[in-house]
């Protein structure tokens, strides 16, 4: 029993247990969703977040020693966000045809998106640290904690934020586009993107490859947008 004990704690501080708990949880979660035929609230992401924090809560494993693996996954949020210029390029003539009404929806939603949650977030009382940290919750993790970060927040609690928004994105976008009516797959995955970043996006890939594809183009232009936006409306709001 103490050789067991001894393993167990040997292990649980190598980086590589971390990662395969983190891969095999998601690959657990995507069978489930795709077993329900990939219905919203069989979102992978949801699935496989509670997984692994129930396995941290069992084994008491600090947070700090499970990013020491999970870290890798993190890393890789860059080079997956670049990655959604190939289907970018393969649409390229249908993204160009609706480029102003695109445009459009971006000024709009990305704005809505800010003052909605810096808006409520202050009548609330909310103090300006979490402030900060709500702010970039629509755009990509990666961006988003770069935002906070630069101007002086918790970027961790950014990171959970923006992870609830798009979990909450994800699973509500297909049943109230749905029931109100849209469904063009450019502008339906326009708006993932814009409200769910990368879950959003991913949720968007799940249904159509051109809904996928301006989900990305969402989501990309929404972080460049918003890192410019958030600086302003939260001065404004000081």
């Amino acid at each position: 029993m103490t050789g067991e004990f001894a393993l167990w704690v040997f292990l649980s501080r190598t980086p590589l247990l971390w990662l395969t708990v983190t891969l095999t949880a998601y690959v657990i979660a995507d069978r489930i969703s795709a077993a329900t035929g990939r219905h919203p609230l069989a979102n992978p992401v949801l699935h496989a977040i509670w997984m692994v924090g129930l396995v941290l809560v069992l084994t008491r494993t600090p947070y700090s020693v499970y990013f020491e693996g999970a870290q890798f996954v993190h890393f890789l949020l860059g080079p997956a966000t670049v990655a959604l210029a190939i289907p970018l390029y393969e649409h390229r003539k249908t993204v160009t045809r609706v480029l102003v009404p695109m445009l459009a929806a971006l000024a709009v939603g990305s704005t809505v998106a800010l003052v909605a949650g810096i808006g409520t977030a202050k009548l609330l009382g909310v103090p300006d640290p979490i402030l900060i940290a709500l702010a970039p919750k629509s755009v990509t993790a990666s961006v988003a904690m770069g935002i906070t970060s630069a101007l002086g927040g918790d970027p961790t609690l950014t990171a959970v934020l923006v992870i609830l928004t798009g979990i909450l994105g994800a699973i509500m976008v297909t049943p109230l586009l749905d029931r109100l009516g849209i469904r063009d797959y450019r502008a339906r995955g326009f708006a993932a993107g814009l409200a769910a970043h990368g879950i959003g996006t991913a949720r968007a890939f799940q249904v159509s490859e051109v809904a996928g594809t301006f989900a990305g183009i969402a989501m990309g232009l929404n972080a460049f947008l918003t890192a410019v936006l958030v600086p302003l409306a939260l001065a404004l709001v000081r």
